[in-house]
């Protein structure tokens, strides 16, 4: 698209989102706006910094060791939420109250007898002994090898020295992790079809366990990936690596005992939590804006060395306890619309919970107008620098929600923008892409989308910046009630071309019954 297109796109899109934002949030482009109802001055004023530090420091608490997806540190943040969406006088959104509860399948390796023993000698004291915590290794075949011989390669010489599938038959490859061409080695090495193939580790003494947790919905099974006959284990121990070097390239008189885990399953019940404030005007009452965060984390690793817990603090902790925050602030206030208040499970496990929403969901979708899904909204400490008073909507310009949020900043200090590279790259990798591909207009609100502890044990709750995070929850209730108070409906940008298959799924959704 030419220089110019984009300049009159980006006055049609102004103009659009000017049309349904009140006059009282538009501001000039020299003085932020701060004339506001007395409704709203008594919205943004109910968002409290202590609020929000309280709730976060349980969510993100050990307590709730991590908030894996299942588990029972979940099912207490699903209780804690619905408490206080009870707290804030929000109306449960289901039959049975604030759960819409999910019953899937759970299959998770059994390590009672898991068992790899690397036999170097008669004796006792030759023996080298892993723990399932020592091993990567995800696959579902059970492996069952006994006194197998040892075939050692070296990954750096497989184009000239590669072995044949007659040299390694009946036996266990083994190579070192060290060096840049692992993965073309392993690659190459798959098809012979030796017993095992074993990567050495020599710089840790941690794997990821062995064999794959797998969640499937008995109403929606996924296909699961095919599982190659022998993957790659790879066994982390700091004393293989004398062990490896020693070893003479060929076959070798070391011998490989491997009993790997089995499996179970059973069944696990998963909540998505969800509120709503009713709408007030006898029309638009039946129509709903969202808005929503994911509730999980990735859990714990009992097999770390001191902190053994993934707190999700910023992920997503900060952007639940805005959730929580905004039903609280909302309540007593009579939006047009109504708003509907939602945490889901699993996002951390494939957008797990808001993929299950848009399949079945409590509130019809042909009515659902927007979703605005908060995500790391917490820590203004980017890796690209700080982000205080600054935060970017996902698909800035795939609807004209972006340029809404954008006037609501303006009103209490933020600056909504669009992130050149991360705007449109960042807007499927949360659950607003569940209700987009279902043709809801939904992006996602982040402030950080790059920060130290991403996915680390040091996402603590004391890291927040409750300040500033205090002033996004405003920025954000002021957008949802001019969307809310709005008789306009957000729109996907039909002039965008990665809009295409969003505007598709919206007409389907306006044709359907």
């Amino acid at each position: 698209m030419s220089k110019r297109a984009h300049s009159v796109l980006a006055v049609l899109v102004f103009a659009a989102a000017i049309s349904f934002v009140p006059a009282r949030i538009v501001s000039s482009q020299t003085a932020p706006a701060v004339s506001l109802s007395a409704e709203e001055k008594a919205v943004i004023e109910r968002v409290s910094e202590d609020s929000l530090k309280g709730n976060l420091s349980f969510i993100a608490s050990d307590l709730l060791e991590g908030r894996a997806t299942p588990s029972r540190g979940l099912d207490l943040a699903a209780e804690y939420i619905a408490a206080q969406f009870r707290r804030a006088g929000i109306e449960p959104a289901v039959d049975n109250g604030y759960f819409q509860t999910v019953t899937w399948k759970l299959s998770e390796p059994v390590l009672d007898d898991f068992d790899l023993k690397i036999i170097n000698g008669p004796a006792a004291a030759d023996t080298i002994v892993l723990k399932p915590s020592q091993v990567t290794y995800q696959s579902d075949n059970r492996l069952m090898i006994d006194n197998a011989l040892v075939f050692k390669v070296d990954a750096s010489k497989l184009d000239v020295e590669k072995p044949t599938e007659a040299d390694v038959a009946g036996k266990v490859i083994v190579l070192d992790a060290i060096g840049p061409n692992l993965q073309s080695a392993v690659t190459a090495l798959i098809p012979l079809n030796a017993l095992a193939i074993l990567v050495i580790d020599r710089t840790s003494g941690t794997g990821r366990g062995a064999g794959a947790v797998r969640l499937t919905d008995p109403a929606n099974p996924r296909p699961q990936p095919a599982t190659p006959t022998n993957p790659p284990i790879r066994i982390h121990d700091p004393r293989l690596g004398a062990w490896f070097d020693a070893l003479p390239l060929g076959v070798t008189t070391a011998k490989l005992n491997i009993r790997g885990a089995g499996r179970r399953e059973s069944d696990v019940n998963m909540r998505n939590v969800i509120g709503i404030l009713r709408g007030s005007d006898p029309v638009l009452k039946d129509t709903y804006v969202l808005v929503t965060a994911h509730y999980d984390h990735i859990g714990m690793r009992p097999e770390l060395e001191g902190d053994k817990i993934f707190n999700g603090a910023n992920d997503d902790g900060s952007g639940t306890v805005s959730v929580i925050e905004l039903a609280n602030a909302l309540s007593r206030s009579k939006p047009k619309r109504s708003i509907v208040f939602m945490t889901f499970f699993g996002e951390e496990r494939g957008l797990l919970g808001s993929r299950y929403y848009g399949r079945s969901p409590v509130f019809p979708l042909k009515k659902t107008i927007a979703d605005i899904n908060l995500e790391q909204v917490g820590r203004s400490d980017s890796t690209e620098g700080s982000q205080v008073n600054r935060a970017s909507i996902t698909g800035f310009d795939f609807s004209d929600l972006g340029p809404i949020f954008k006037r609501a900043g303006e009103a209490v200090g933020i600056e909504v923008y669009k992130h050149e590279r991360n705007s449109d790259a960042f807007f499927g990798r949360s659950d607003n892409q569940a209700l987009a591909d279902a043709g809801v207009p939904a992006h996602t609100l982040c402030v950080a989308f790059e920060y130290s502890d991403y996915h680390g044990r040091g996402d603590h709750w004391d890291k927040i910046d409750y300040p500033n995070l205090a002033r996004t929850t405003r920025m954000v209730a002021l957008a949802l009630m001019a969307i809310a108070n709005s008789s306009d409906t957000p729109k996907w940008n039909a002039e965008n071309p990665k809009t295409a298959k969003y505007m598709e799924a919206w007409k389907k959704l306006q044709e359907s019954n």
